[in-house]
């Protein structure tokens, strides 16, 4: 009896996560036109606790996505534009001298825009390394450290960052360890026929009704707690993790793809973000259980950032995601052929 009265409170969440996702989209799409793929992955790093690299030419609305989402979700947002003169202390904060009431003189810290729950970091490759270094911690350890004391990021926190693959000039590559830490890449797509028309008739006719938060603080942190508790079948998990194995060109599935053009493949935060995404995924479609075909589906925004080309790759104008689809269709859904029984809720 029990059993069943927990299978329905799980069901009940699932529902209710459900409708969630589909009322913040329904908000979103008020401004955003099409790029469901791209909006889908954003709210998965949203939920994952992870974070976000959008990358795109210019006037694809890289930026009006994440101020949509921010203006949807009653949460704090910054924005920081990256630019070559940002110093580390313009995004952590600095320490300031400040007078006392008594008239003495006291050391305060004053916040810098990193301290919000959804900050946007705008054309990120345009800062230098040092700057960009800033971000790791605060990224990965959801903290920052000034001086000799430490301060804990609130919760939900996540970094939004846009680049331009185009514009190189002025541009400073992000660093392997600081796209190891970005849950997901994101590719921005140009519209097609009719999505312009959508885009056209909803900016250049009458002014556009204001947007309203659909989702406060409380809500994403259960969401975010729930995703944890989703169950992945062993043979799923395991099948994420040969995944990420063929990715390195000394490993035993690697297809000859990867062996003749990758130099370094993901690291283990590639499974992770696999692995919590394809959760997320199921829960997007109702289901209390990660699949292989959730796998497949998130596989290339978790790991395409992950993959590092060698010169001959990049000589011949390899793309990441080519290789990342070789090894998907080379790699059997089980190593033995059989398969286990999917750990969830019928």
């Amino acid at each position: 009896m029990t059993d069943n009265v927990d299978a329905g409170a799980v069901r009940a969440e699932v529902e209710q996560f459900r409708q969630s996702i589909a009322t913040l989209k329904d908000e979103i799409a008020k401004t955003i036109v099409g790029n469901e793929t791209v909006v889908d992955g954003v709210l998965m790093c949203l939920l994952a606790g992870g974070h976000a690299l959008l990358e795109g030419v210019p006037g694809l609305g890289k930026t009006m996505l994440v101020r949509t989402l921010s203006e949807a979700l009653s949460l704090e947002f910054s924005r920081v534009q990256f630019t070559p003169d940002l110093m580390p202390a313009d995004i952590l904060g600095t320490t300031v001298i400040d007078d006392t009431q008594a008239g003495g003189k006291v050391f305060e810290f004053r916040k810098g825009p990193i301290f919000a729950n959804i900050v946007l970091a705008d054309e990120i490759n345009r800062a230098t390394p040092k700057t960009q270094s800033a971000l790791l911690e605060a990224m990965q350890e959801h903290r920052v450290s000034v001086g000799r004391r430490t301060y804990t990021l609130e919760e939900p926190f996540v970094v939004l960052a846009t680049q331009n693959p185009l514009e190189m000039e002025g541009t400073y590559p992000l660093p392997e360890a600081q796209l190891d830490r970005f849950f997901f890449k994101l590719h921005v797509p140009f519209p097609n026929r009719d999505e312009l028309h959508a885009i056209l008739d909803l900016t250049t006719g009458e002014a556009r009704a204001g947007r309203s938060a659909v989702l406060h603080r409380e809500s994403i942190l259960a969401m975010q707690s729930l995703v944890r508790r989703v169950p992945v079948a062993r043979h799923v998990q395991d099948y994420a993790i040969r995944v990420v194995q063929a990715t390195h060109p000394e490993g035993p599935d690697a297809p000859e793809i990867c062996k003749r053009f990758v130099r370094f493949g993901a690291s283990p935060r590639g499974a992770q973000s696999t692995l919590l995404a394809s959760k997320i995924r199921a829960l997007f479609e109702g289901r209390f259980a990660a699949s292989i075909d959730d796998v497949r589906a998130v596989a290339l925004p978790a790991l395409r950032h992950r993959v590092l080309l060698n010169f001959e790759g990049e000589a011949e104008g390899m793309k990441t995601d080519q290789v990342l689809d070789a090894i998907l269709k080379a790699i059997p859904e089980t190593k033995t052929g059989k398969a286990e029984a999917q750990v969830g809720l019928s």
